[in-house]
């Protein structure tokens, strides 16, 4: 194989790969965005509304922030070959319980059929300022 056809399929395969990392948001610390076990259990960790496109926060809008939530999670879900039915459990963190019903209208459009397991937490704080956080477990 030539020096040149090496360099040119090198260059792409980092291309490809940095498209990949603009589909969801890079986690905001040292944490794997999602660990999927050997029996098919997906771990997704705690994300808030970081618009991928623009690598900017969602805020003040908390139903536009938790629809951000749910795309990335989606995004997420999707790169491990499930969607949204495959949710088990939610966990919901959010600065103002006030939001609740809010969000719950936004969340539940994400799911046709039975909604998983969840609760919701209010919390003083959440990361870069996130007014909703939602980790997720689904199953194949």
């Amino acid at each position: 194989m030539k020096k040149s056809t090496v360099l040119l399929l090198l260059l792409f395969s980092f291309f490809v790969v940095q498209a990949q990392d603009q589909e969801t948001p890079k986690p905001v610390a040292p944490y794997s965005q999602s660990v999927k076990t050997k029996s098919g259990i997906l771990f997704i960790s705690g994300q808030i509304p970081i618009n991928p496109e623009t690598n900017k926060l969602v805020k003040g809008d908390i139903k536009a922030a938790t629809g951000q939530v749910m795309k990335n999670i989606g995004t997420i879900l999707k790169k491990n070959g499930m969607d949204y039915s495959n949710i088990v459990k939610c966990t919901i963190f959010l600065t103002d319980i006030n939001d609740y019903s809010a969000v719950n209208k936004v969340y539940a459009s994400f799911f046709e059929r039975q909604y998983p397991a969840r609760e919701a937490i209010e919390v003083v704080n959440l990361p870069l300022g996130a007014i909703i956080e939602i980790s997720a477990i689904a199953s194949e």
